[in-house]
């Protein structure tokens, strides 16, 4: 019983609620390493926990084994076995002292060490939010990568290190999460996933009548009678007495007879069918689905004519003195508008300087609020980034000389280089770098005009997904750690390129690492001036 009190104390110290000193940590898998070390540490503390309960049961076992022979003895001959004078005193010690002893032992608590650790990691822990934007990250993966449920629960994802999969409980949990959002396709994909482990044998704690409670109404909502009729009569062979699921089946019914009555015509039939079969995906409009196709590699292709357009090259810089001797790889990955791409341009060594000193800073990315200005987070922005300065590091003050020796363009009214590491499912929508001309004091605070120009860097391999994708035109460029892309947002005139619009897809699998520097326009002016035309 003992025992068992121990186990319940550290079970109700596990749903207590807390705080987490680190917040969204699903939005950077930088962080979320940290947690694996959390983890680790707790299942030492737990073995820990364990051997000091062994050690006390053995002693508990051996004084057992100990009087249950000495008692067998005594019970045949009680008056004979006290008849020795040593046996007697042995035994007003034994229930008046060792009996006491035994009692301190079991009522011990060896579990202080484990709940006291725990309680001390407790305030890293991600947190409700953290989980549900975790799921929500797999159904955008799902949904982006055109992957179904089977696959997905399975981790039959390309290039993975470390398979894993989901058990039935575990999509049950993502049907839920999908639910709560009223996001019925996904509650629908999610819970069958969860009854189909259950009927193939899986063995899981999640509960079938549950399932299809949610299964029901979830293909209800979307206009699915019959089938929602099937599933609530199946949940009522698993269980008659369901109170809400008897409800249901009456209205189903009741519903099914109505739409009798009405003798809708064949061709409502057919298009309600349509309308069943149809994928039903929220705001789903023909941006995204660009996007998505790019994220994918299924994008536009770039005809032989204008391939025969792209080279690659040394570049000096324009007779840049550091680099005349030393030219750099340059190769270009798109025409219109033009994107560039420079090799080996970061070492090893100073990507790996310049996450350290970014790490410790990482704080959820944030937009700027068109209408407010006010900086805030955004469900399409799923990255944590901090900033650097050139004084901080010499590391970072040689990328920026880099930079500039490289683009021809005055770092001095640059942003700070901004670090990103995305998250589970990482991610930034489709989104314009620049200010349009309905945002006219987006960059006043900093008194060096519009973003003129791009630099990024990727700072790690991503085994699957996270490319930057342009959708206007059809452009993907791929992650390689070690290189830099470079594009500029206006046009000579100042005008801004609408083409340049782009996103980072989410990625699939891998942990994506970039640095990105914003060019502005105030020290450019004969770097590069300005020309008749508004479109040059």
């Amino acid at each position: 019983m003992a025992f068992n009190k121990i186990w319940y104390t550290i079970v109700l110290g596990l749903l207590l609620p807390f705080s987490c000193a680190h917040t969204d940590f699903f939005t950077s898998i930088g962080h979320m390493t940290d947690l694996i070390n959390t983890e680790k540490d707790l299942v030492v503390s737990l073995k820990d926990y364990i051997k000091a309960e062994e050690s006390k049961l053995e002693q508990i076992k051996k004084w057992a084994e100990k009087l249950d022979q000495l008692t067998d003895t005594a019970t045949k001959d009680p008056e004979g076995f006290l008849g020795h004078p040593v046996n007697a005193f042995k035994l007003m010690k034994r229930l008046n002292t060792e009996w006491g002893e035994l009692e301190s032992l079991v009522l011990k608590d060896m579990s202080d060490g484990f709940i006291s650790n725990m309680t001390i990691q407790r305030q890293f822990f991600p947190n409700d939010e953290d989980q549900t934007g975790a799921a929500k990250a797999l159904l955008r993966l799902q949904d982006t990568y055109n992957l179904d449920t089977d696959t997905l629960s399975r981790g039959n994802l390309p290039g993975v290190k470390h398979k894993s999969f989901l058990t039935a409980e575990d999509c049950f949990e993502l049907g839920k999460i999908a639910y709560t959002e009223a996001d019925y396709y996904h509650t629908e994909l999610w819970m069958e996933q969860a009854l189909k482990q259950l009927d193939e044998g899986e063995v899981s704690s999640a509960d079938k009548v549950y399932i299809l409670d949610y299964l029901s109404y979830a293909v209800y909502q979307q206009g699915d009678l019959g089938k929602a009729m099937m599933l609530t009569k199946r949940l009522l062979e698993l269980d008659p007495e369901h109170q809400r699921a008897n409800g249901n089946m009456k209205y189903f019914e009741y519903i099914m007879a109505k739409e009798k009555e009405a003798n809708k015509s064949s061709t409502d039939s057919e298009d309600q069918m349509e309308r069943e079969t149809e994928v039903k995906k929220k705001d789903y409009l023909p941006e995204r689905r660009k996007y998505e196709m790019l994220c994918r590699g299924e994008g536009l292709k770039m005809t032989p004519r204008r391939q025969k357009r792209l080279f690659c090259r040394y570049y000096d810089g324009n007779r840049n003195p550091r680099y005349i001797l030393g030219p750099v790889k340059q190769e270009d990955e798109w025409d219109k508008p033009r994107i560039v791409r420079f090799l080996d341009i970061i070492s090893d060594e100073e990507i790996e300087t310049v996450k350290e000193l970014a790490k410790p800073r990482l704080r959820r990315a944030t937009i700027s609020n068109p209408i407010t200005g006010a900086l805030e987070t955004a469900h399409y922005r799923i990255s944590k980034s901090a900033w650097l300065s050139g004084y901080e590091s010499p590391v970072v003050s040689r990328i920026n000389t880099r930079i500039q020796d490289l683009t021809g363009l005055d770092v001095s009214t640059a942003e700070e280089l901004q670090v990103a590491n995305y998250g589970v499912g990482g991610q930034y929508e489709p989104h314009f770098d620049f200010a349009r001309a309905n945002e006219p004091d987006a960059f006043k605070e900093l008194g060096t005009g519009n973003r003129i120009a791009t630099w990024l860097f990727y700072m790690s391999d991503v085994s699957a997904g996270g490319a930057t994708v342009f959708p206007e035109v059809g452009a993907s460029v791929w992650p390689r750690k070690g290189t830099a892309v470079f594009w500029y947002n206006l046009f000579p005139s100042g005008e801004g390129d609408y083409s340049t619009r782009h996103a980072a897809c989410p990625v699939l699998v891998g942990n994506k690492w970039v640095s990105n520097k914003w060019l502005h326009e105030r020290g450019q002016e004969f770097r590069r001036p300005c020309t008749l035309s508004e479109l040059e």
